[in-house]
Order: structure tokens, then C-alpha cells, then sequence
């Protein structure tokens, strides 16, 4: 397979991904702010901006809901944004017609259509509601249609690495936020997982059971366990039959932080969550440089570009 498709494989599988975990993220914040009357928006705000590495206004400017919005939800020119990772997914997936398959060119080109023009969704509500289902169908398309070959270890790789990213900067808000911020309950709702964790646990739930099913749960996919066994696994399969003997560098970077968080006591996770959360999005943008610098080492600007998050 060509670098350049392999690449556009790649942040295919990451760029629909980016948009639905943004889409939950927000979903959450901002019926919190909604809900609370007493939340502080201006500090909730900039959290949210921070663990999105994404720069905040001057300290002496407010910064509402609405900033957020325009930021990490309409915003069609940034990568980092729900509206600029579809748009980017679209692109790549235009640039490697030639291996993705018809059904999913015009799934993501509909979706590239019907993305709200310059004018502000009414209920964002309605659009993150959207733009999951979107994503799901997408998922729904790659695992139903694609061979399990290169084309589609390179897309499960894509997304597997930003699901872990991802699930770790929403852990990582409520961390920040304490008890002004999403209870465990409202987390596993967002990622699709409330009802999996109660009947894993027949309804014996507790914060310290929730917060171990999205850390550590090997069999729900979203967990960030889970996510980084995925990763593993497809790095191995694409591995050439010479170099199965030794382990490459992104391997390495995700083999070294899953172990981290599974052979750990789950409190001493919780304790210091923010830093260990930090952990594994540093592992997830190492193993991201690595899989760049061996499969596609003349990467194209534009599929890079949403690096920065």
C-alpha cells in the first residue's frame, strides 16, 4: 500500500473519531453549565479549553458556552473542531478513493453536505446528537464492508489511538472540575456505557467501579484499555514477518502505559487521575509520531495538521 493512502487510512479512522468524542465532551458541558446555576462558566470554559489544548481569550474577557461552541463545535477550518474533523475525514478519504469503498466515500461525503452552514445549530443537542449517529454509521460501514487487511488495521489504528486520547481528556474534566463537574454516572452515559457498567456490576454501582470500567475494562470498547489492546493489535498485524521478533517504538509508547494503568491499584490511578491521563495522551501522541515516522514518513501537511490536538 501507498504511504499516502496508508496515511489517509489513518486519520480517516481518527478524524471521525476526534468528531464523536468532542461531540460527547461537549454534549456534557454544556448541559451541565445548563443545568447548574451556580456553575462557574467563565473557569468551567477555559478548563474545557485547556484539556483541549486549545488557547482560551485574555483573562479579562468572559468566556461562555458560546465561545466553546464556536471553538470545538462549528469551527470548519480546525482540525481540533467536530465540524473541522469531518470536514478533514471527507478530505482524506477524497484523497484515497481509490481504497475506500463506495458505500463509505458517500457516507462521509453526505455527512461533509449536511454539516450546518455558517449559521449556529439551535440545540446543539440535536447536533451532537447528529453527528454521533453520523460516526456510528461510519463504524458501522468500515467494520461491515472492509476486509481485515491493511486497509482496514490502518483506520482501527487511527481511531483506536484517539479513542484512548479522547476518553482521557473527558476523564481528565472531571478530574479538573471536582465536584462542580460531570458525576461518573453522566461520563458513562456520555460514552455509551451506563447501561454495559450495570449489568457488569448488577446494578452494585459505586464512583470507584465506574471510574476502573472506563479505565480498565477489556471488553467495552470505549475503556482506554480496551482501546489501547486495539491499537496493539493492529500495529502487529502490520508489522512485516522480519520484524516480528522485536517490538517497534509505537508499540512501545502504548504497551508502556496500558501495563501502567492495568497492573496499578485502581485507587493510585484515581488519586492522581489528571497526571495519569496526561500519561496517556503523551503515550497516544508518541506512538502517533512513531507510526508517522515509519509507515508514512513524507505525511502531506493537511493530514497532520490536526496534530496539534
Amino acid at each position: 500500500m501507498l504511504s499516502r493512502i496508508a496515511e489517509s487510512l489513518f486519520w480517516i479512522g481518527r478524524y471521525v473519531e476526534r468528531a464523536d468524542d468532542t461531540a460527547r465532551l461537549l454534549d456534557v458541558h454544556v448541559q451541565i453549565l445548563l443545568e447548574d446555576p451556580w456553575a462557574e462558566e467563565d473557569l468551567a470554559c477555559r478548563s474545557l479549553l485547556s484539556v483541549m489544548d486549545r488557547p482560551a481569550p485574555p483573562a479579562d474577557l468572559d468566556v461562555g458556552r458560546e465561545h466553546v461552541l464556536d471553538v470545538l463545535g462549528y469551527d470548519r477550518f480546525s482540525p481540533s473542531s467536530i465540524a473541522g474533523a469531518l470536514v478533514a475525514a471527507r478530505e482524506n478519504a477524497r484523497r484515497a478513493r481509490e481504497i475506500v469503498s463506495t458505500e463509505l466515500w458517500e457516507c462521509l461525503n453526505a455527512t461533509w453536505n449536511q454539516l450546518p452552514s455558517q449559521m449556529r445549530p439551535a440545540r446543539p443537542h440535536d447536533y451532537f446528537t447528529w453527528v454521533r449517529e453520523r460516526a456510528a454509521i461510519v463504524t458501522g460501514i468500515v467494520e461491515s464492508t472492509t476486509s481485515r487487511d491493511e486497509t482496514w488495521h490502518f483506520m482501527v489504528l487511527g481511531r483506536s489511538i484517539e479513542r484512548a486520547d479522547m476518553t482521557a481528556r473527558l476523564l481528565t474534566t472531571r478530574a479538573l472540575a471536582g465536584s462542580a463537574g460531570p458525576s461518573w454516572v453522566t461520563l458513562l452515559r456520555s460514552c455509551g456505557a451506563h447501561e454495559a457498567f450495570l449489568r457488569t456490576y448488577r446494578g452494585n454501582a459505586s464512583d470507584e467501579r465506574a471510574a476502573g470500567f472506563l479505565l480498565l475494562d477489556r471488553l467495552f470498547p470505549r475503556s482506554i484499555v480496551y482501546a489501547l489492546n486495539e491499537a496493539e493489535a493492529s500495529l502487529a498485524a502490520l508489522e512485516p514477518v522480519a520484524d516480528r521478533a522485536s517490538i517497534g517504538d509505537a508499540r512501545r509508547h502504548i504497551g508502556h502505559v496500558r501495563t501502567n494503568l492495568e497492573y496499578r491499584p485502581l485507587m493510585e490511578i484515581v488519586d492522581a487521575l489528571p497526571r495519569e491521563m496526561e500519561l496517556v495522551q503523551r503515550a497516544c501522541s508518541a506512538a502517533s509520531d512513531s507510526i508517522r515516522g515509519r509507515y508514512f514518513p513524507s505525511g502531506s501537511e493537511l493530514t497532520w495538521v490536526g496534530e496539534a490536538l
